[in-house]
């Protein structure tokens, strides 16, 4: 049953309005006026070619946007897309849009999409990024089809990146999520993704909402969910991601949204992931990923800086985390010169793992925990870049999936320290 707790009385009504609906594509948003204009047009045009005849809602959330963001949404006439395309659909598109909160979560902004999704009985729900600004019609088709006549439960997206870009995803999500939960989903938390009505309405019955993991996190929460439900997942190639990666001062509320959450999920998953060993392949349409190799100039000395100041400052912090073996050998990296810099990555999983069992134990504040691990993910950043420096497509591959062996090699040292047995 849908949440109609946080759905406004006016929002309420126009969903009413709309009444049941086979598609329903929602598109969370904050301060977007100079990007919404073209993603709006992309997804009526993706409805119009590959949903023509299925009653479709587009769903604004929106976050206190004060630029006219949801007027843009709500204003965009199809009859422009339907003027371009020569496609005309056989049913109302319907255009809605809520302001959630007056200040932007994702996590609240996904509970809105997935109330509104369960109260028009949507089959499939695709979720669109405002920042995505290369979004293509055939992102609609690509993300929704798998849902909606091929029984899938989850969807996530797989993209064309540079060498140098999804780092955080390329050295920490992906291969903690592959080993943890042995399955190969390379994009766990993601900006574009669709799910079933099945799993819709399940993930949001939980009782995650009112904690700030589900407020901040709930994209990382979903996949985890569907994962260790049991539900069908497939990965659908979607092309180019332009959004770029984090800046490293936003790099912390970053690892808040996805390493906290991943951590966080642990804690009730512990019998489904406890006995997973090694890894799953899952249903992929189109390539797995594409790497591009154009020179892009990169702030090294910057990561490896901030690498050394950050085991020298929070030393005490990390003696708290980490086990007296792995700080030692961290303390002994922080001392190579530049040239000679590694963070090998068998050290970076034990970090990692290390990481979570104290987060699950609340050894600190797990807020602080999470924070401790930023300047280390530094280091392992620098030590990607200088291995991949002049690496070909396939070389990066190889590296990530030598880092993926490792972080499932060592998974029975995360149950030890999660057990309590070092």
């Amino acid at each position: 049953m849908a949440d109609e707790s946080i759905l406004s009385d006016d929002f309420l009504r126009q969903l009413i309005d709309v009444g049941e609906v086979d598609v329903l594509v929602g598109l969370p948003t904050h301060n977007n006026a100079e990007t919404i204009g073209p993603i709006v047009q992309a997804i009526q045009a993706g409805i119009l070619k590959s949903f023509p005849r299925e009653r479709v809602a587009i769903i604004n959330a929106d976050g206190g946007s004060r630029d006219g963001t949801p007027e843009l949404v709500t204003g965009a006439s199809i009859s422009d897309v339907r003027q371009i395309s020569n496609i005309h659909a056989l049913r109302t598109l319907h255009s809605i849009s809520t302001q959630y909160s007056s200040t932007p979560e994702t996590g609240t902004a996904l509970r809105t999409i997935l109330s509104a999704a369960d109260l028009l009985r949507a089959k499939a729900c695709a979720i669109i990024s405002p920042e995505s600004t290369n979004c293509e019609p055939g992102w609609i088709e690509a993300l929704l089809r798998p849902i909606y006549s091929d029984n899938s439960d989850l969807v996530t997206p797989l993209y064309r990146r540079h060498k140098f870009e999804g780092l955080l995803m390329r050295n920490l999500l992906y291969p903690m999520t592959r080993a943890v939960y042995g399955k190969r989903i390379r994009e766990p938390y993601a900006s574009e993704f669709s799910f079933s009505a099945r799993l819709g309405g399940e993930f949001l019955r939980q009782d995650i909402w009112s904690q700030e993991t589900g407020r901040t996190g709930a994209e990382m929460l979903l996949s985890t969910f569907a994962i260790a439900g049991g539900y069908r997942l497939d990965q659908t190639f979607l092309g180019t991601k332009t959004r770029s990666e984090q800046s490293p001062q936003d790099l912390v509320p970053a690892m808040r949204q996805t390493v906290g959450a991943l951590f966080w999920s642990l804690e009730s998953n512990f019998p489904v992931w406890s006995p997973v060993t090694g890894s799953q392949a899952i249903s992929t349409q189109g390539c797995e990923q594409e790497i591009t190799l154009e020179p892009v100039r990169v702030n090294r000395k910057r990561l490896y800086d901030m690498f050394r100041s950050g085991i020298g400052e929070l030393a005490p912090v990390l003696s708290s985390i980490l086990s007296a073996a792995t700080l030692a050998d961290l303390q002994r990296t922080a001392d190579l010169a530049e040239n000679d810099f590694l963070y090998p990555a068998e050290l970076w999983a034990k970090t990692v793992y290390e990481f979570a069992a104290s987060y699950h134990k609340s050894v600190i504040s797990r807020d602080h925990v999470i924070q401790a691990l930023a300047p280390l993910y530094r280091g392992r950043m620098f030590t990607f870049l200088v291995d991949n420096r002049d690496a070909s497509a396939a070389e990066v591959e190889n590296h990530v999936e030598l880092q993926c062996q490792e972080f499932e090699r060592l998974k029975p040292y995360l149950l030890e320290l999660w057990n309590g047995k070092k």
